[in-house]
């Protein structure tokens, strides 16, 4: 154990460990705020077909030859986001079956381009990499921190400042609607601060496995509280330990690090879960 810790300090003198922990912790704390609302609106699917579609987004630049991905890949994810939420109940295709037609078909369209106008000879490992996460976490450069960091920043800011309003549309839509709150809006919001959050999350676990930082933070939380507040609260906390704890394990044991910190996230949840049950004994 303490060879284990003595390796673990020694890593931090590490830039590109500092670098990976501080953008794995930001992407923690905005997926996990923004988790609750989703997962309790039922909007979780969304995170999903959002990161089917940012495979596809990247496979397109990929294609088009650019050597930062970011913007495009940005753009493509944060208009599927718009596109999914503002079809109304006229549309002709609903709900949940418009997010899986975007979703799967951006995932085919991403696979097939990466298989007809491969940019690498090892398309099958580009493949895995984009879809469970690599070892691209751990070559951030100061730049891409910083951008990490700005937008995060962002995300949180309007959280914070629309607190009220978001907490009013996620727990009931239609008197938030008759309150005059314009509820179309403030779910476009989170919808597109999800996208920008899943297009940063890609480097730490991969295209298949981000719906686990939304998803795992905010259950986990609601089995130890009930308040929206505390669940928010908690759902951070919970996301920053388990990615740190993940981050930190996959650099001492030279495992994957998106798989890493999603397992981490497992074991959270059924801890919590152990928790709650006494927290209702009690």
């Amino acid at each position: 154990m303490a060879s284990f810790f003595s390796n673990l300090s020694e890593y931090l003198n590490y830039p590109f460990v500092r670098y990976a922990l501080i953008t794995g912790v930001l992407i923690s704390l905005c997926s996990s705020v923004l988790g609750v609302s989703l997962v309790l609106k039922r909007f979780s699917f969304i995170g999903d077909g959002l990161s089917h579609v940012a495979f596809g987004a990247m496979a397109v630049a990929g294609v088009m030859g650019l050597s930062n991905d970011m913007p495009l890949t940005l753009l493509i994810t944060v208009a599927s986001a718009v596109l999914m939420l503002s079809a109304g109940k006229n549309a002709k295709i609903k709900g949940d079956a418009a997010v899986a037609m975007i979703s799967v078909g951006a995932l085919a369209v991403g696979y097939l381009l990466m298989n007809i106008f491969p940019s690498t000879s090892n398309v099958s490992g580009d493949v895995c990499s984009t879809l469970f996460g690599s070892s691209s976490i751990l070559t951030l450069t100061k730049t891409d921190v910083i951008a990490c960091a700005v937008m995060s920043a962002a995300v949180l800011i309007l959280f914070v400042l629309f607190y009220n309003k978001i907490f009013a549309v996620t727990f009931d839509e239609d008197f938030a609607r008759s309150a005059g709150i314009k509820t179309k809006l403030y779910n476009i919001m989170t919808a597109v601060s999800s996208a920008v959050i899943i297009v940063l999350a890609m480097n730490l676990v991969g295209s298949l496995l981000i719906s686990a930082l939304i998803i795992f933070p905010a259950l986990s939380a609601m089995r130890m509280f009930r308040s929206f507040k505390s669940v928010v609260i908690a759902s951070a906390v919970f996301s920053v330990i388990c990615s740190v704890a993940g981050i930190l394990i996959s650099v001492s044991a030279s495992t994957p690090v998106g798989a890493t910190v999603v397992a981490a996230d497992i074991a959270g949840f059924f801890v919590s879960c152990a928790v709650g049950r006494i927290i209702k004994k009690a």
